[in-house]
């Protein structure tokens, strides 16, 4: 059989490479984008292939993989199956368009879809789209392989959600999978595309023009965050590959010529000896590549920060949420204070280049002076670069189940959309003061750094200069300070809705 695998990608998150970096030439084999590689769809490719079909994988990213363009080549080639794999809310509409353009190109190919979206609200995709023929809910290795089997028998394929006379059939699930070694390496050499390693701005911040791509050792994360839906996808469970099957891939992409590699993992930082056995192998084989991964701040890892600086490990992000033990609380971050400001020192101590701390804002119960002290806090810390972002509730969060039972969220009817908490919770900020108290927070943050940290403020600007225009920088730097300018209202919740509320109704 022939299979067509699309990653459907949301517009505001990837850019082209700028030209004056080489990107986008005219008449060039591969284009650059920033933007991390669709490791999804990479991992399936080869998994199919192994069962003997022909797959062809696109990225809406490339300007030659838009939609008029694939369904031109679904009516031109006729594929057998079309999968259609995306992460999130922000890209459901574009992959419904998607499989709609498919369908009248194509009107008897079945497509069926998948990633986290996909997963977490499968009964309801498939009672919203009509051009979707299944959801494959979960992990794809063994079920997708299963369905393509089974096209004529979708009763038999554990895990599939499809439609049977205008009805929606759940078949019984499919386990998780336990064995990760057994599959092939991802295929990242068929699509045309260099992926560029770079922050997830606004504005274009190329960190280096190195090969680079991305990598997963390991699924899932045991802890209950409750802005978090990772531990709903995989029951709460965490897995892992063998260090020997990871060290065989890390061995394929150094022979290969990349020299810079992230790990995709949830939690890379959770079982002490296989970081270990992983980073001495890395020492041993004396990879050429730098490499960053993500991680709790209260791991029992941290002690091995210093042979993951020996192996050349430049980059770590934290999960660090707040400057409050309060709001950490609060969000059942399950961390303190003290294990956040021991974690990133002790990164800083043994080598890493690069600490990353991601943070949130707009918590339900956190006052305007608990924002100013997470601002505090992350300019005491030994952090190179941070994010504070407002805190969101997604469907499948333990988050969004409360603002379900507190009568916030019509569960059945807003299970297509997220929030920002400070646009429908009253125990929340409004948005604007949350706004203007993370501004606040920057030009503190900011001067803090310029006076007391100088040295390290300019190395990481000389950074940015490798490969940004002057004008970029500045943009950069000003963009937390800018009037934000809505193109769409915030979404609001059903009920705020029939209410006719532009805003929630406040107490006090």
């Amino acid at each position: 059989m022939k299979l067509f695998l699309i990653y459907v990608r949301d517009e505001d998150f990837y850019n082209l490479l700028p030209r004056e970096l080489g990107g986008c030439e005219p008449g060039a084999d591969r284009i650059k984008v920033m933007a991390f590689p669709p490791i999804g769809i990479e991992v399936l490719a080869p998994v199919v292939r192994q069962h003997g079909h022909e797959v062809v994988m696109f990225d809406t990213c490339h300007p030659d993989m838009k939609k008029p363009r694939i369904a031109e080549r679904v009516a031109e080639e006729s594929p057998d199956v079309v999968a259609i794999s995306f992460l999130s809310t922000t890209s459901y509409l574009e992959a419904k368009s998607m499989a709609e353009a498919i369908k009248l190109a194509s009107p008897d190919t079945p497509i069926i879809a998948g990633g986290v979206f996909a997963t977490m609200n499968s009964v309801n995709v498939l009672n919203d789209c009509p051009w979707f023929d299944s959801v494959g809910p979960g992990e794809g290795e063994e079920l997708l392989p299963d369905y393509l089997d089974n096209l004529n028998d979708p009763r038999s394929v554990l895990g599939l959600v499809w439609r049977r006379d205008g009805e929606v059939v759940v078949n019984p699930p499919r386990p998780l999978v336990q064995d990760l070694d057994q599959f092939p390496f991802p295929d990242r050499g068929s699509l045309p595309i260099d992926y560029i390693e770079s922050m997830p701005l606004d504005v274009p911040a190329v960190l280096s023009l190195d090969r680079f791509c991305t990598m997963q050792t390991s699924r899932g994360c045991p802890y209950p965050c409750i802005y978090c839906d990772i531990p709903a996808l995989a029951d709460g469970k965490w897995r892992c590959r063998s260090p020997e099957h990871v060290l065989a891939e890390m061995q394929q992409l150094n022979d290969e010529g990349y020299r810079s590699i992230y790990l995709t993992d949830d939690h890379f930082l959770l079982k002490r000896k296989r970081i270990e056995a992983i980073c001495q192998g890395m020492i041993d084989r004396r990879f050429e590549f730098r490499w960053g991964c993500e991680g709790r701040v209260d791991s029992v890892a941290v002690d091995q920060f210093p042979i993951m600086g020996e192996a050349n490990c430049a980059m770590l992000a934290f999960g660090v949420e707040s400057g409050s033990q309060k709001v950490l609380d609060r969000l059942k971050k399950g961390q303190s204070l003290d294990q956040i400001e021991h974690a990133i020192t002790e990164a800083k101590r043994n080598g890493i280049t690069t600490a990353h701390g991601f943070f949130l804002v707009g918590s339900p119960d956190e006052t305007e002076e608990e924002i100013l002290q997470s601002f505090r806090f992350a300019a005491r810390l030994r952090l190179d670069t941070f994010g504070f972002n407002r805190l969101c509730a997604y469907r499948g969060t333990p988050l969004w189940a409360e603002y379900v039972k507190r009568g916030i969220i019509d569960d059945a009817r807003d299970w297509n959309k997220w929030f920002k908490c400070s646009d429908i919770d009253p125990t929340v900020l409004p948005s604007e003061t949350v706004n203007n108290a993370r501004k606040k927070g920057y030009l503190h943050l900011f001067l803090y750094r310029i006076f007391w940290r100088p040295i390290s403020s300019f190395r990481l600007l000389r950074n940015f200069a490798r490969y940004m225009k002057k004008s970029d920088i500045a943009k950069l730097l000003w963009s937390p300070f800018r009037k934000q300018v809505l193109f769409r209202k915030p979404e609001l919740p059903a009920r705020m809705i029939k209410e006719g509320l532009d805003a929630p109704v406040r107490s006090g």
